[in-house]
């Protein structure tokens, strides 16, 4: 098949920086055995073609709202040039899938579309999700209405949708074999971006009150700073300097080792589709604990231990239940390690190929 598949970025011509490794994975897997065209609507600021896992990608250079014409004249050309498409596939319903959306009316062609971001929220007291502009308002409604076929990272995403969820998996070279501690240093472990969505001030506040209970408790944080060092400066006044230790930006292929011997990981977001890191963590038998959003929302009291989202004394209470109790960590991360090995990048990979070859089909 020839597949058009849209993203918003993280597909860099370095294959290290800049990137999304899921989509990574997807791209992979598909270039094996299909045709595909990436088109990256922002990965660098001037247009340009490379290639990438087997497959070609073309950087639309949609930076802002002057470049709008350009990039939509690139991407309408590109696919006239280098079509006809079987589909065309978008990873995100705002901008993606309103793109997407739209050359699939034009040139007649099934369109797919992955919700996988904050397509559906609306916190406006850190200004997250697309349902806070008019404007994205719009392309989500328009993705909505006009797309062919919709799927969404996580059952409780896919629900409002009426979507099928399709979970970005990660490749089975992550899976480590269980080990489950049952004594102090508990190493804790998170991993996110530094931003309003992902609360790190409720994960510095519930760490605080699991220090006064478990000294020796630790916790390190890999992930991009885009607070300027507000999270750094809320653990030195919270007196947790010492049980802190701030990674910054990990590239993909060093995350994988951040797992290895850490008792939980915690996740404190406001508002997930995934995310990736909880699989992560699954394939790589550590238990998960954390605000109750995305795959946690799915696998809450099953596969992972669950709480309201900004509580930090619910989060910290779980904590310290899941630390003192090796045997429900150790049910935790074998059920959640299952769930990852089952819906791995292969079987997603898969899952996006039938769903390819029925929109193939009803065409």
């Amino acid at each position: 098949m020839k597949i058009a598949l849209i993203v918003p970025g993280g597909v860099d011509r370095s294959g290290e920086d800049r990137v999304i490794p899921a989509i990574l994975s997807l791209v992979e897997r598909l270039a094996r055995r299909h045709e595909v065209r990436v088109y990256a609507l922002a990965q660098e600021p001037s247009p340009g073609i490379w290639q990438l896992l087997g497959a070609t990608v073309e950087n639309l250079a949609l930076t802002s709202r002057r470049a709008w014409p350009g990039a939509v004249f690139r991407f309408v050309r590109s696919l006239h040039a280098h079509g006809p498409f079987d589909l065309i596939h978008a990873i995100w319903g705002d901008t993606p899938g309103f793109l997407a959306s739209v050359a699939g009316k034009l040139l007649r062609v099934p369109v797919l579309v992955h919700f996988g971001g904050g397509e559906l929220a609306r916190i406006p007291e850190i200004g997250y999700g697309s349902q806070l502009a008019l404007k994205d308002r719009f392309q989500v409604a328009f993705t909505r209405k006009h797309a062919t076929l919709l799927t969404a990272a996580s059952r409780s995403l896919a629900g409002p949708l009426g979507a099928e969820a399709v979970p970005l998996g990660v490749d089975t070279s992550w899976r480590r074999e269980i080990r489950i501690r049952s004594s102090p240093p508990w190493k804790l472990l998170h991993v996110a971006s530094l931003n309003p969505v992902k609360d790190q001030p409720t994960l510095l506040r519930a760490l605080r009150r699991v220090v006064d209970v478990e000294p020796e408790t630790f916790l390190e944080i890999a992930g991009v700073d885009t607070l300027s060092g507000a999270i750094e400066r809320e653990c030195e006044r919270l007196g947790l300097s010492h049980h802190v230790r701030f990674h910054g930006l990990v590239r993909p292929y060093a995350v994988q080792a951040l797992f290895e011997g850490r008792d939980l990981l915690v996740v404190s977001s406001r508002h997930e589709a995934g995310p990736v890191a909880a699989v992560e963590a699954a394939m790589s038998g550590v238990p998960v604990v954390g605000t109750a959003v995305g795959h946690l929302a799915d696998w809450a009291g099953e596969m992972a231990e669950t709480v309201p989202v900004g509580d930090d004394a619910a989060l910290a209470s779980a904590i310290l239940a899941l630390l003192r109790d090796p045997v429900r960590r150790e049910t935790l991360a074998c059920r959640a390690q299952a769930w990852a090995l089952l819906h791995d990048a292969d079987a997603t990979a898969r899952r996006f190929e039938e769903l390819y070859f029925g929109l193939k089909r009803s065409r």
